[in-house]
């Protein structure tokens, strides 16, 4: 677990969930109140920040849409259309959809304004797609943290040497 929300490890974990699904998991700690915390996750004014262009209604059963800000050489970006699964608030958000299947960010108060976040993503992820996708997740969370330190992320420029230098640390990882 990281101590200031960002880590320069790849901690981010992959397991197999046993129904040919894996489980993608990270732990970090924000030094940041968990009402802030949570307003980051599900307010679009500051989720677009750190993740991306957010519409959501927070409330079980409720959409939650979010268009990544960076493309693909065809000039297209990705669209996650999610559904609300589970909501307390300030301590739990899950959603379940494409093209991340179920995420599922837990917060917890560790005191002195720190904020203890799980996250996972529980989804089909072929062989090929894990070390993308943990980098991915990984520099979104260091965003996060960013985020809430007033600290700005170029999400539009993606990939970019960060990101691929976490790339890399995955594909290590997982060789």
């Amino acid at each position: 677990m990281s101590i200031d929300g960002q880590s320069e490890t790849a901690d981010g974990t992959v397991e197999n969930a046993g129904d040919g699904r894996s489980v993608i998991s990270f732990s970090r700690r924000l030094h940041h109140p968990v009402e802030s915390v949570w307003a980051a996750l599900t307010q679009g004014d500051q989720l677009i920040n750190w993740w991306g262009q957010a519409v959501l209604d927070v409330e079980v059963g409720g959409e939650f849409t979010m268009r990544w800000l960076n493309t693909d050489k065809n000039g297209d970006s990705v669209t996650m259309q999610t559904v609300i699964t589970q909501l307390e608030p300030e301590s739990l958000l899950e959603t379940r959809g494409d093209p991340h299947g179920v995420l599922r960010w837990e917060l917890r108060d560790e005191g002195g304004e720190v904020t203890g976040l799980a996250f996972s993503s529980t989804l089909e992820l072929p062989d090929e797609y894990r070390a993308p996708t943990l980098a991915g997740w990984h520099y979104h969370l260091d965003a996060l943290a960013g985020h809430l330190a007033g600290e700005p992320t170029d999400l539009v420029n993606l990939p970019n040497d960060r990101w691929n230098g976490l790339y890399e640390l995955y594909g290590e990882k997982l060789a």
